[in-house]
């Protein structure tokens, strides 16, 4: 497959909410049954702050009735977050939505963050339906197996891409400022194809799963089920999914017709009381409800989640090897050892150097794309003494997030750099 350009792109920047495209983009959500979602922000090292980043931009892309698709870029920094709280909540719990992400659960935190610091309170804790892109490229993977079992995977969506379209996503503007305005024309087809990507992966899966036949697993008891008690069949685990799958969209429509007259507070009345909306959407085709039955899962935040994580220190238990005294954690070894191997002093070229262990290779990527050298393990299972050696031997600086590694006296004297955060934006600001 040819990698999607611009020009094959039908990309909407939606900035005011009387434009004429925040009234196509309200129309699209009431016409189509599955959108990919994707957000972006400025990076931010939220371990030194007490909120989470403000989403500057939403990308929502609709698959439209006739195959084809549009993307909306949502600038949260121009419209009035009150006015799109509504439509996007009952987007992200519409039965009739397949909604697509890519461990999507981050940036549901962020946005509902965004929203409830703008007065539209509660923000979002709920996206169902929902797929993750990891979980159809996981599926994809067992099918390409025949069906033996295979470890779950962990790969960027750039990765994914490569494999199932062929071709990857560049990644150069990830860690741009997404806060300044206006956006750059390379931000808006950047993002747009982040979640346009998800429509393609999604159609590909699609494709597959019909020809092999996957979705003939039935969603109907079986005969000896039929005689359990509610009680008992509902504790087989397994069943209760399957039964509460196949009622979903059914059950769900009951429920919202009977309770069309209960009354809720609304964040674009001020606080007014007003009825639930009535808004009308398309419903999915048999098939797309197939695939969420068998498939899909959800999105749900709890309190804890909505509040930033705030690293705790603990203190420190001393030993002594060899006469050297030596924390058992990885504290003591936050900072390099002595002169980097890049210093000319020591014989290097001055250049920053870095390897990255196989629990930050994703980080690798990203000092690559702004220029800096970054390299990975020769092995994917790499010894402590090989990574080592390696980093010795093409003078350059360990990173890694492995306690255990940082425990072996051995690297005392070598140079070494415990990451502390978790996200790739925050890793590479951090180093």
């Amino acid at each position: 497959m040819d990698p999607i350009t611009k020009k094959h792109l039908n990309v909407h920047l939606v900035s005011s909410t009387d434009s004429p495209e925040f009234t196509l983009f309200t129309q699209t959500l009431t016409q189509t049954s599955l959108v990919g979602l994707d957000a972006e922000w400025k990076p931010v090292r939220t371990h030194q702050t007490a909120s989470f980043p403000t989403v500057s931009l939403l990308q929502i892309a609709c698959q439209l009735q006739d195959g084809d698709s549009v993307v909306f870029l949502l600038d949260l920094f121009s419209i009035p977050l009150s006015s799109l709280w509504e439509p996007l909540r009952e987007m992200f719990e519409s039965p009739d939505i397949l909604k697509l992400g890519f461990i999507f659960k981050q940036d549901l935190i962020y946005l509902s963050s965004t929203f409830c610091s703008q007065g539209c309170e509660p923000g979002f804790d709920r996206v169902e339906p929902y797929l993750d892109i990891m979980s159809v490229y996981n599926h994809l993977q067992q099918q390409k197996k025949h069906g033996r079992n295979v470890s779950k995977q962990s790969k960027s969506l750039s990765t994914i891409c490569g494999e199932v379209l062929g071709f990857p996503l560049s990644k150069e503007l990830q860690c741009s400022d997404w806060s300044h305005r206006p956006l750059t024309e390379e931000q808006k087809t950047y993002a747009a194809m982040d979640a346009h990507c998800l429509l393609e992966i999604f159609k590909f899966f699609q494709e597959k799963v019909a020809k092999e036949g996957d979705l003939a697993v039935t969603t109907e008891l079986s005969n000896s089920d039929a005689n359990l008690g509610l009680k008992v069949l509902f504790g087989k685990h397994d069943v209760c999914d399957r039964v509460s799958r196949t009622q979903f969209c059914e059950a769900l429509a009951v429920v919202e017709a009977t309770t069309s007259d209960v009354s809720q507070v609304s964040p674009s009345t001020g606080g007014m009381i007003q009825k639930s909306s009535s808004r009308v959407t398309s419903p999915m085709d048999e098939f797309l409800l197939k695939v969420v039955k068998v498939y899909s899962d959800m999105i749900l935040l709890k309190g804890s989640d909505k509040k930033p994580k705030t690293s705790k220190k603990k203190g420190k238990k001393q030993s002594s090897i060899n006469g050297i005294g030596k924390e058992k954690d990885s504290e003591q070894f936050d900072e390099w050892q002595g002169t980097s191997p890049w210093d000319p002093s020591v014989g290097g070229d001055g250049y920053p150097k870095f390897l990255c262990d196989v629990m930050i290779e994703g980080l690798a990527k990203h000092l690559r794309c702004v220029g800096i050298d970054a390299a990975t393990p020769y092995s994917k299972k790499p010894e402590p003494r090989e990574l080592i050696e390696q980093a010795q031997k093409e003078k350059r600086v360990l990173l890694t997030r492995d306690a255990k590694i940082l425990r072996h006296e051995y690297l005392i004297n070598n140079q070494i750099y415990r990451v502390k955060t978790l996200l790739k934006n925050e890793q590479l600001l951090e180093v």
